[in-house]
């Protein structure tokens, strides 16, 4: 008796640990070849966020009453309107740079410098492109997974771009430096504060979190690139990146293995764990 109990606990002992051993071997993603650096850069990242970010969001958000955060997510989405257009316009939309600047127009003056959306109100969408989705719609290629530090996930075209984005969006802040150094704490604190609460679901979604990240990013990105309809790949091993990522067949196949492994750990009476 005791020798079976000692091989059944021997036999869970070595399942657990092949299970131990998949979910921590690294999925070789095509899009991700420098993996090792990204990991290591997106621990260093995730620590930092840790010790000064997130502290810093969660403050905001215990003091800060929410009609006083809304009214500053406001702010500093008026703001980034002015790039969105010109992003559209130099994408060749033209109907949505224009919307984009009446946005600008009607939320600086009727909304109170930004404060209040009131061009949403008045059926002005609002949309989000950024210098990176214009070197996409110019066939600038993807290139590969890249974590730039403090700032997180990217491809090296979206990398390549973010100086781009920051140079420009700082235009429209204060010219004083210290008032724009504040403006800019601010609006990075207010953006990390509206993550708090995917911070849960990240941590609790995934064996890897990482890949998860990793997945989940590359995947939004390409769907904001083709405005929200992405074109289906072809899950063969000839599917060609054409600047656009083409790892959306492993997102998806991902995806639903966690959906079914969170199933699993939430109902252990029906699955037998």
């Amino acid at each position: 008796m005791n020798m079976r109990a000692s091989m059944t606990r021997g036999v869970a002992v070595a399942m657990l640990g092949i299970v131990a051993g998949c979910a921590t071997v690294p999925y070789e993603n095509p899009d991700d070849p420098w993996e090792r650096y990204n990991r290591t850069m997106f621990t260093i990242n995730d620590k930092v966020d840790k010790a000064l970010m997130k502290p810093l969001a969660q403050t905001y958000d215990a003091v800060t009453p929410l009609p006083v955060r809304t009214g500053v997510g406001n702010f500093f989405g008026n703001l980034g309107d002015v790039w969105t257009g010109a992003n559209n316009l130099l994408q060749g939309k033209g109907h949505d740079g224009l919307t984009d600047a009446g946005r600008v127009l009607i939320n600086s003056t009727l909304g109170i410098f930004g404060l209040f959306d009131v061009a949403t109100e008045m059926g002005l969408d609002k949309h989000d492109e950024d210098f990176g989705q214009t070197l996409a719609v110019w066939g600038v290629p993807a290139g590969p997974y890249f974590v730039v530090p403090f700032f997180g996930p990217r491809t090296l075209r979206g990398g390549a771009a973010l100086p781009v984005d920051l140079v420009v969006g700082s235009a429209v802040h204060p010219a004083d430096v210290a008032a724009r150094n504040a403006v800019t704490g601010l609006r990075l604190v207010h953006q990390r504060a509206e993550l708090l609460g995917a911070d849960r679901a990240v941590d609790q979604g995934s064996l890897d979190k990482y890949a998860y990240v990793r997945d989940f990013y590359l995947q939004r990105r390409r769907y904001e690139i083709y405005d929200g309809h992405p074109p289906r790949e072809r899950f063969d091993e000839g599917a060609a990146d054409d600047g656009k990522l083409s790892a959306i067949a492993f997102v998806e196949s991902d995806a639903i293995a966690q959906n079914s492994l969170r199933f699993a750990l939430s109902r252990p009476h029906e699955t037998g764990l």
